[in-house]
Parts: C-alpha cells; sequence; structure tokens
C-alpha cells in the first residue's frame, strides 16, 4: 500500500501488478534502500550511518524524527506550522549554542541533549 508514496505512481503500478521482482540495484535506485554494500558488510555499513547520526545534537535528531513522522498527518500550510513549532525549542537550546561555538572555535561539539 505505501509503495506508490515512496516511488513514482507508474514505477510502483508496474511492479505490483507484473509481480516482477525487485533487484537490490533496483531499488537503491529508486531510493527503497539508501545503501548496497558487499556481502556480509550491511551491519559495517548500518553502524558506520549510526555513528554518523549520533554524532549530530540529539535535540535537532528528535525534533527531525518527529518532523518526517508527522508530515503525512498535516496539510502544507499546517506541516510548515509544526516544524517550526518543533524546531523553536531546539534553536533556543543549550546544544544551538554549542553549535554555534564549536563551528567558530572550528572544535568537536560536545552535545548536551539540552
Amino acid at each position: 500500500m505505501r509503495l506508490p508514496e515512496r516511488i513514482p505512481r507508474n514505477i510502483a503500478l508496474e511492479i505490483l501488478l507484473t509481480g516482477d521482482p525487485l533487484s537490490a540495484a533496483r531499488a537503491e535506485q529508486l531510493g527503497l534502500v539508501n545503501h548496497l554494500t558487499p556481502p556480509g558488510q550491511a551491519l559495517n555499513k548500518a553502524l558506520e550511518l549510526a555513528h554518523r547520526i549520533a554524532r549530530n545534537a540529539p535535540l535537532s535528531i528528535a525534533a527531525v524524527k518527529r518532523a518526517v513522522n508527522e508530515r503525512t498527518a498535516y496539510g502544507d500550510r499546517d506541516a510548515f506550522r509544526q516544524q517550526d513549532q518543533l524546531v523553536a525549542p531546539v534553536l533556543a537550546s543549550h546544544d544551538a549554542q554549542e553549535g554555534a561555538h564549536t563551528f567558530a572555535e572550528k572544535r568537536p561539539p560536545h552535545w548536551e541533549g539540552r
């Protein structure tokens, strides 16, 4: 049911109506798969991605996840309002100040989640 929301409708219909298999390479090309890895390397790639995400400010990560997960509940105008409400506390946070200082001082951040 969600395939037509994830990829172009005409391609979703072709896949669904024909029942043809979808290769990993085609799934990546369509955006259904983020990364292809050599056999046995999927966990390493997932951990690499998790570490990259974990380096970011926790409040920002939480706000982005919430905005994306709740997006379909709103029309465009309301979605932007909701996004603004989610982002405002993040921009006013201690971590936002830390991000600015980190950039100016060219050092790694120390996120506190507040």
